[in-house]
């Protein structure tokens, strides 16, 4: 109980949110942060779907984060229903809902405990249509799970596992960076014919703010969008560490004089080689950063393809600035993190090579 009231009051501060323009093509917009996005995408859903579902821990009464809230009394405990505390359950549940042709939207409450479920998710869902030589799929299956470091949630709580589930094919991987991409994201995800994997940073649920359409929309998976463009070095990041890396860009222009083009991936899987390499062939360096270990991160395989795809372009070596081969601490967070600071420096390295 102590971690889900001291959720709702402190954030970490090694990032400052910088909202995205209004976007004007999908009708009016209302002021929302990222869990209330969620909560928008949800309900659009319930209304248009007969067939979708939401269920996990504690979804009833509307979630930790309160990103299920009131979708319970408005569509029903039918519809918007709490499962036991067993992760394994929720995800082969769900596969069984997807599978029956239903809208099937599973909520893990913390990222950190969807291993439980892994199996489920990789030797079922993932496989599932390929097993059955596409006579059966499980392409209706959506599940979220709250992602990424909060400021205090230590080793249980602040995990960022998409690498594991990058090495599975047959699944897609999405993490928005803010309200705008999150709604519709998680709509995408929802329409999808893939079994998805939506995680949704939890330090931003409440301190991203921005103009959110009331009306359903869709964003395209396994695009990256380019934020900014540059000419010197390649950022790219996901989820939270974008606010960072859009910082430090400002940073190097003011103290280095040196263009940074930032890109957010959105998709890790798939994931856009083409942006990320049309970019680096421009600028002939690249960064990337993420929370998660270093090892075996998915900045590796980014690295990796850069590498084979853009050798002859590169003008210093790819750098990752990611965490520690450490679980996730607590009181030592702010040096494990890869802050603007950590970033900062690689640029400052890679423009000297």
């Amino acid at each position: 109980m102590w971690l889900r009231t001291s959720v709702r009051r402190r954030h970490a501060a090694h990032f400052t949110y910088q909202p995205d323009p209004v976007p004007t093509q999908y009708g009016p917009t209302q002021k929302m942060n990222l869990f209330q996005s969620i909560t928008s995408a949800l309900d659009n859903t319930l209304a248009s779907d007969p067939t979708a579902v939401i269920f996990g821990e504690d979804v009833a009464f509307g979630g930790v984060f309160r990103c299920t809230v009131g979708l319970r009394d408005k569509y029903g405990k039918d519809r918007v229903f709490n499962t036991p505390l067993c992760e394994q359950g929720i995800v082969g549940f769900g596969i069984g809902v997807a599978a029956a042709g239903a809208t099937a939207i599973a909520e893990i409450q913390f990222a950190d405990y969807i291993f439980p479920a892994f199996d489920q998710i990789v030797n079922e869902a993932a496989k599932y249509r390929y097993r059955s030589g596409n006579m059966y799929d499980c392409g209706k299956l959506t599940i979220r799970a709250p992602w990424g470091c909060v400021g205090h949630g230590s080793l249980y709580h602040s995990q960022s596992p998409e690498a594991f589930f990058a090495h599975c094919p047959g699944l897609k991987i999405v993490i928005p960076r803010g309200p705008v991409q999150a709604k519709g994201l998680l709509l995408s995800c929802i329409a999808d014919e893939n079994p998805c994997i939506f995680f949704e940073p939890k330090i931003l649920y409440r301190a991203a703010v921005e103009q959110v359409p009331v009306e359903a929309y869709t964003i395209p998976l396994t695009q990256a969008e380019v934020l900014q463009e540059g000419s010197d070095v390649t950022l790219v990041a996901w989820g939270t560490q974008i606010h960072v890396l859009r910082e430090v860009a400002n940073m190097a222009q003011e103290k280095l004089g040196v263009s940074c083009e930032v890109i957010d991936l959105q998709s890790i899987l798939p994931w856009d080689i083409e942006t990320v390499c049309k970019s680096v062939v421009k600028t002939g360096r690249l960064v990337i950063s993420h929370e998660a270990p270093v090892t075996g991160g998915f900045a590796a395989e980014i690295s990796s393809t850069v590498q084979e795809e853009c050798f002859l372009n590169l003008e210093a070596p790819i750098t990752r600035v990611c965490g520690y081969d450490t679980p996730f601490p607590h009181i030592f967070e702010p040096f494990y993190i890869p802050d603007k600071w950590k970033c900062f420096d690689a640029i400052k390295k890679m423009i000297n090579y």
